[in-house]
């Protein structure tokens, strides 16, 4: 392998055309003669639509159709389960406010905007159900009459005798806690442009985690087969999880499919505030014992998320969830009892951290709450029930190889100050003195595990294809690598463009990575989970392989042939299976890998105001391996500032259905002034040994920490816990005063 691309501070492939201004992103792209689109939104939360007029509409000059349900060939769609209208129809009812009555194309953006708004809708107002704890009770009214219940998925885990381990607990200690709902907050709002090629394929340009699955989705709604359609993702502001659901794609495959002329379409920021998939609302209930020398032993945890209106990933936030209640911890005895259930809020959907950032905001501050009881120092009482490789965790299943969670509450806790003393003892620093009389101090961790990739079962894949151009000599001039893996900021090409280039022994700049077309590529799966440089750098680099391989033949047998093919696809699971939950015990080996972090936060609170400022954050990541320290350097910041923004502020607020926080200016977003003073970022190298020279993956793990950090620091600053996210000023200022 070449030293002089692999763990190195490399410049970023899409660095430059972003900075200047030269990348084009969905919004960019037009075509002669383009038509625009403009969607019918439902005005109520909860309704039967008993009609739809859209004569006056159709009547304005400019406007060329007028897209309804009639003109769907199979009118429902979704990631997993296919249950979200793409038009809602007379007769049928709309589930929340971002359900779809039509679609208003017209020559120019305005003429189709004041044309939907004159399409006459007739309603029948139904209840509304706002809270998930509330439309699992008997009697409730029901989101989705054919399903007899609120209740999309229960997820239960038995392990050991819990009763019985309770009777044996020297402390036990119950408690409540709850999580909001926020918006992924991504730079770009949906926005793209549908055509037919000049294949005659229906294809769409827009902003995309998973292409390829969207075109199953789009064939299946358009009664297609796939070859007769074709994606491509460009540049991407952002995404989060929040551009893996369809929001924008198969409206604009619509609009091409029906016109068979280009149509673009661009959402305002407020429709894709309001009517765009959140990160899941969970309700927490905890009941933990352990005994004097501060073994847990036993767990009873409830948690009930909200799906919202459609299924979405709920029930795979929701088993992603379940493997995190319990923390990195070996607890032997553990019940749990977890429930996602419908409402009439906006769909919860996937988004960065995926149900393994609102667990550890109970978890974690269960583990302090018992530590303080049982006298024992916070790191101190973590280490002594922290998995390792080997441990076998809640769930029944040994942590692989590569478990480096010790590590990195290690790495933490002695760079922020702590002190090991007489073996397993462990004593906090000196935090030193506030900077004003009104100021109160505190400090505060947290740890957490992240799995790599899809769980339970589901057989996870990349496919890479990579193509050599030799020269007259024989050398390799250009390396070619074609995968289905999106960059939406994140930074996988770079890391992908490095691995090549290492293996083949070439520079920077003679790899390319193909631009991502479902036409041209093949299926890389999606950019989430924390999955593509682990999975699509073992492809990769097994590509490579097999491409050098050839070369060196083509070298010895002197054929004169200038061009190269090799592909390869991965399937983790060979190496590592995975199971799905027990349906009785919930028993199950649900991960292929994980990566492993701990944050310490420093902070201070305003004892009149109740204003948190976080002056400086540790932040210990395992990341298996290192490729390039500047990028992981820029994950790790942008986690942390995704975590402070969850513990302190941001909160997408609905009532009755209804959204109150549906503009930037009412949702508040940290900017550079709510960022820790000081972050201190170390990168632990715990290797996995299936990974790509030992690489886990990193987007996730360095988010999930921050809130229970910062809410632990809260508590040791003042005094009071803040159960129930955002801690605002308001909230942290009532709690001080015991309101």
């Amino acid at each position: 392998m070449s030293s002089s691309v692999l763990g190195k501070s490399v410049e970023r492939v899409d660095a430059r055309g972003k900075v200047q201004g030269a990348n084009k992103y969905p919004q960019d792209h037009n075509m002669p003669g383009q038509l625009y689109g403009a969607v019918v939104w439902s005005r109520h939360p909860h309704a039967k639509v008993l009609k739809i007029d859209t004569s006056a509409a159709e009547s304005v000059p400019g406007v060329a159709r007028v897209i309804t349900y009639c003109d769907v060939p199979v009118n429902v769609y979704g990631i997993f389960v296919k249950d979200q209208p793409v038009l809602i129809a007379e007769g049928d009812k709309v589930r929340w406010l971002g359900d779809r009555i039509a679609i208003v194309v017209a020559t120019t953006e305005r003429i189709a905007r004041q044309a939907a708004d004159l399409v006459r809708v007739d309603y029948e107002v139904l209840p509304v159900l706002t809270d998930p704890r509330d439309a699992m009770q008997p009697g409730a009214p029901l989101v989705h009459e054919a399903m007899g219940t609120n209740v999309f998925a229960h997820i239960p885990v038995r392990k050991g005798n819990v009763e019985a381990a309770f009777a044996e607990c020297d402390v036990v200690i119950e408690s409540t806690y709850s999580t909001q709902a926020i918006e992924h907050g991504y730079l770009q709002p949906e926005a793209g442009i549908g055509y037919v090629d000049n294949e005659g394929r229906i294809a769409v340009i827009a902003a995309a985690q998973w292409p390829h699955d969207d075109l199953g989705q789009i064939s299946h709604m358009l009664h297609l087969d796939k070859d007769q359609l074709r994606e491509i993702v460009p540049a991407i502001g952002g995404a989060f999880g929040g551009r893996e659901d369809m929001y924008i794609q198969h409206l604009l495959a619509l609009c091409a499919y029906v016109l068979r002329m280009p149509v673009k379409m661009t959402f305002s920021r407020e429709e894709t505030m309001r009517c765009t998939g959140k990160r899941h609302r969970f309700f927490f209930r905890y009941k933990v014992g352990a005994a004097r020398d501060g073994r847990l032993l036993a767990m009873d945890i409830e948690a009930i998320s909200d799906a919202g209106a459609y299924a979405s990933t709920s029930g795979l936030v929701l088993g992603c969830a379940v493997c995190a209640l319990a923390g990195p911890y070996v607890t032997p005895n553990v019940k749990i009892d977890a429930y996602t259930v419908h409402t009439n809020n906006a769909v919860a959907m996937a988004m960065r951290g995926f149900g393994t950032a609102q667990a550890p905001v109970a978890c974690e501050q269960h583990m302090d709450r018992l530590a303080e009881a049982l006298g024992m120092d916070v790191v101190e009482f973590r280490l002594k029930n922290m998995v390792e490789a080997g441990s076998e965790t809640v769930l029944g299943h040994p942590m692989p190889a590569g478990t480096g969670i010790k590590q990195t509450l290690r790495e933490a806790a002695l760079a922020a100050g702590w002190s090991p003393r007489d073996g397993d003892r462990w004593v906090r620093p000196d935090i030193g003195t506030p900077s004003a009389p009104n100021r109160r101090r505190g400090i505060g961790v947290a740890s957490a595990q992240k799995n790599v990739g899809f769980p339970f079962g589901f057989d996870d894949k990349c496919t890479v294809d990579v193509e050599l151009r030799l020269d007259e000599s024989g050398h390799i001039f250009k390396a070619q690598v074609s995968v289905g893996a999106v960059e939406m900021g994140q930074g996988v090409h770079t890391i992908l463009q490095q691995i090549a280039a290492g293996a083949l022994h070439l520079q920077l700049d003679q790899v390319q990575i193909s631009v991502v077309d479902t036409a041209h590529v093949p299926d890389g799966g999606s950019a989430s989970a924390s999955r593509l440089t682990y999975i699509a750098g073992n492809a990769l680099l097994r590509a490579c392989a097999q491409a050098q391989q050839q070369w060196e033949d083509v070298l010895r047998q002197e054929t004169g042939q200038d061009v190269i093919t090799a592909t390869y696809t991965h399937h983790p699971l060979r190496e590592r299976p995975t199971t799905s939950f027990d349906p009785e015990t919930g028993q199950c080996n649900p991960y292929y890998s994980y990566s492993f972090g701990t944050q310490v936060v420093l902070l201070e609170v305003d004892s009149e105001t109740g204003e948190v400022q976080i002056l400086k954050v540790w932040a210990a990541t395992d990341a298996g391996h290192v490729f390039n320290p500047q990028t992981t350097f820029g994950q790790v910041a942008g986690g942390v500032h995704m975590g402070v923004g969850y513990a302190l502020m941001e909160e997408f607020i609905q009532e009755d259905g209804q959204v109150r926080t549906g503009r930037l200016s009412e949702y508040y977003v940290p900017t550079v002034r709510d960022m820790p003073l000081e972050l201190d970022s170390r990168i632990v190298e715990v290797p996995d040994p299936t990974g790509p020279f030992g690489a886990k993956g990193l987007g996730e793990i360095t988010l999930v920490t921050t809130a229970p950090a910062v809410l632990n620091a809260i508590y040791d600053a003042v005094g009071v816990r803040i159960p129930n996210l955002p801690a605002t000023p308001e909230r942290v200022w009532r709690e001080m005063r015991g309101q």
